[in-house]
């Protein structure tokens, strides 16, 4: 079984195996009291940006650990690299695209207030971004990644627009999933390149107006599935079906 795993702060080049570090705070509490970790075992500490030190507990205090390094690594950045762009969903969907996506490999994720959207932040939109930060670390750690994605603040359709031309501008596939387009998700990905934008709508799907903003901007729409997907799951789908694709590509 693989360690469990913890957000600190902390440089890998100024670590080496055998150095000590503290894990105190929100982190700290949650390993000592709430799961019990125990002098001996092993934990791994990540610090977001691929950061991994393996640690062993040498010390235990009230709701503190010291930690002995035992291996230092800095992993690469995630390959392919994907942009998930979620438009707010009611019942806490939003949410759980937010937390399966990660888990899948998402590289960064964008909240976007679409024109169908039901669920609304104007007023708390920092309130919003940290709680979806918040699901975005706590899947992270779960899944054991070093690499925590971040949620930036949240966008308009036409601010999501400029965002893509933008990033298509500079060699990224902005893809557009929608249940009318003819191409599919799978064609469109096996041939595209490293940099991945995938936008997905909420429960009444993205407006006419909408995918004709970001189509005029260079995006491709693509299908997922022969069923309709929930907002829930669409992101995740999206970012699985990549990262086959990506992987299947014959190497050169």
């Amino acid at each position: 079984m693989t360690a469990p795993c913890y957000v600190a702060a902390f440089d890998p080049s100024d670590m080496a195996p055998g150095a000590t570090i503290e894990l105190a705070g929100q982190e700290g509490h949650h390993a000592a009291t709430v799961r019990r970790t125990r002098v001996g075992e092993r934990i791994d500490l990540v610090n977001g940006s691929g950061g991994r030190l393996r640690c062993e507990v040498g010390q235990l205090g009230k709701g503190i650990l010291n930690l002995r390094v035992l291996t230092v690594v800095q992993e690469t950045a995630p390959s392919p690299n994907i942009v998930l762009v979620q438009a707010l969903a009611k019942g806490g969907r939003d949410e759980q695209a937010v937390e399966t996506s990660t888990e899948f490999g998402a590289s960064r994720i964008i909240p976007w207030q679409s024109a169908r959207s039901i669920a609304n932040w104007r007023g708390k939109e920092e309130k919003g971004r940290k709680k979806w930060q918040d699901c975005a670390t706590a899947a992270a750690k779960q899944s054991r990644r070093a690499w925590i994605p971040e949620v930036e603040a949240p966008v308009s359709s036409a601010e999501l627009a400029c965002a893509l031309e933008a990033q298509i501008s500079a060699g990224a596939v902005a893809l557009i999933c929608h249940e009318e387009a003819t191409s599919s998700l799978p064609e469109i990905a096996t041939e595209a390149g490293e940099r991945y934008i995938a936008v997905v709508g909420p429960e009444g799907g993205i407006s006419p107006d909408e995918l004709e903003l970001f189509t005029r901007v260079g995006a491709k729409t693509c299908l997922l599935s022969a069923h309709v997907l929930r907002s829930a799951t669409a992101g995740p789908y999206a970012i699985a079906t990549i990262m086959a694709s990506y992987a299947s590509r014959p190497v050169d």
